[in-house]
């Protein structure tokens, strides 16, 4: 007999939920977990930097009092109270992780998990037997050694630009990713000179070219410095900030307070002994298939660790696709469905917000689709301008033929609330002509989204 039915490696979005639909189940489950319950998402990543936009945007909001009717002073910021806010509000969170595992008599175990063998994990030097296991051990923040690395004081990564002893005069963003844009958005609204350093030709990379290119703009207008198809080829902390030497089509010096390094992330592989289990990895990722199972198949591996895409509901998602394989084994449930990759929706918490599902302009011409576009500006919709959020464009990418919804795109307010709607209707494989019929509430942001599916049949009413 095992100790556990299912013991999973991670308490991130992935890991807990994976625990407590292994406990819905009815398998007896264990969690391991070496720091907060929650993991970095909910700790140091999606939570608490949403707490910190929420203080930027207010900043934003006193800016724009007047023009409502209101005669307000300058705001001071109180960098340790919005700061201790967050942690707050992680720390509550974190602690209704604690609630759920206990509510679904799941186990938690603290301390470091590391294989024995293929049935046994060993913690805090005690041997823990399974019947299946599942890796969510996440990711960290990816360096790159002798050329960009962090030192915690004026080089950050993620977690240290969270948590500032006070706002720098100066800040080098190097990534135009969503973790990046995510921060630039946030010191310069707070008052801090940023400089975003981007190697590819446009912020947002991943998204459609027109959306990432409306958002640069609304940047540049805040007063954030974009340096694209540029290079930085050296960063080095003083005793006073950063020196760095960035290349574009010649290269300069330049000097800030801090810097933040957002290029990406890898996997947290280490000190699991992961081959003596039989699992494979490369390059910090674990190699598992379809339903998570690594080369060892009663050891499943998801989340940040097993792969892009690096998002929390993945994550989510995977964990309950692989503990449902795991009950279908045990005739516990039905074999689940594969995860549907191609209708995440991907979502970035700057201001203007931008959110996307689906194919990309570009990616569905390049998939052979013959495409048609509907376009609507916030500018002509009556709730943004009533709310004074006027700047963003709602997109969306029909296949001409089927009428499929091949893909959505909004850069504006409430983005990454309204994507939903059409993360919904790829699911229930809407046609365009469905959404055209529908009946959307006025007034509201969301009518944007009927807009411009009638803006690609030629027919949209308040443009």
């Amino acid at each position: 007999m095992s100790d556990f039915d299912v013991v999973v490696i991670g308490a991130g979005p992935g890991g807990y939920v994976a625990a407590v639909r292994a406990a819905q189940l009815g398998f007896k489950t264990a969690i391991v977990e070496r720091a907060e319950l929650g993991g970095v998402c909910l700790n140091w990543g999606c939570i608490p930097t949403k707490a910190l936009l929420k203080a930027s945007e207010m900043a934003h909001a006193f800016e724009e009092a007047e023009s409502f009717g209101f005669t307000v002073a300058k705001p001071k910021v109180d960098v340790k109270k919005l700061i201790a806010r967050s942690r707050d509000v992680a720390g509550n969170l974190s602690n209704g992780i604690g609630f759920l595992m206990k509510k679904n008599k799941i186990e938690v175990i603290t301390g470091e998990a590391a294989f024995k063998d293929k049935h046994t994990l060993t913690v805090n030097k005690k041997d823990i037997s399974f019947k299946y296991a599942i890796i969510a051990t996440g990711a960290r923040a990816r360096t790159i050694p002798g050329v960009l690395e962090a030192d915690g004081k004026n080089i950050w990564t993620a977690k240290e630009a969270m948590v500032p002893d006070a706002l720098p005069k100066s800040l080098l963003v190097i990534g135009a990713g969503a973790i990046g844009i995510e921060f630039a958005s946030f010191y310069a609204n707070l008052g801090t000179e940023v400089t975003v350093v981007e190697a590819l030709d446009r912020v947002l990379p991943v998204e459609d070219a027109e959306i990432s290119k409306t958002l640069g703009r609304s940047l540049k207008k805040q007063g954030i410095k974009l340096m694209l198809n540029a290079k930085v080829n050296s960063l080095k902390a003083t005793k006073t900030g950063v020196n760095t030497e960035i290349e574009t089509k010649k290269t300069e010096k330049q000097s800030f307070d801090k810097a933040l390094i957002a290029i990406g992330v890898q996997g947290n592989v280490e000190g699991l002994n992961i081959d003596k289990a039989g699992v494979k990895e490369e390059k910090s990722t674990i190699q598992s298939d379809k339903l998570y199972r690594t080369a060892t198949p009663h050891i499943y591996a998801i989340g940040d660790v097993a792969g892009p895409p690096w998002l929390a509901h993945v994550a989510s998602h995977e964990g309950v696709v692989a503990v449902e394989h795991i009950g279908s084994l045990e005739g516990k449930c039905a074999e689940p469905h594969e995860f549907d990759y191609e209708n995440v929706p991907g979502c970035t918490y700057c201001r203007p917000q931008v959110a996307s599902v689906g194919l990309t302009e570009e990616k569905a011409a390049e998939a052979g689709h013959k495409v048609k576009v509907g376009r609507y500006n916030y500018q002509a919709n009556g709730k943004a301008q009533a709310i004074g959020e006027a700047e963003g464009l709602v997109k969306t990418v029909f296949d001409e033929a089927t009428g499929e919804l091949l893909g959505a795109h909004i850069v504006g307010a409430e983005a990454t609330e309204m994507i939903s709607t059409f993360m919904l209707a790829r699911h229930l494989e809407t046609t365009e002509a469905e959404l055209i019929s529908a009946c959307f509430p006025h007034p509201t942001l969301s009518e944007m989204l009927h807009e411009s599916v009638l803006d690609s049949e030629g027919r949209t009413l308040n443009a």
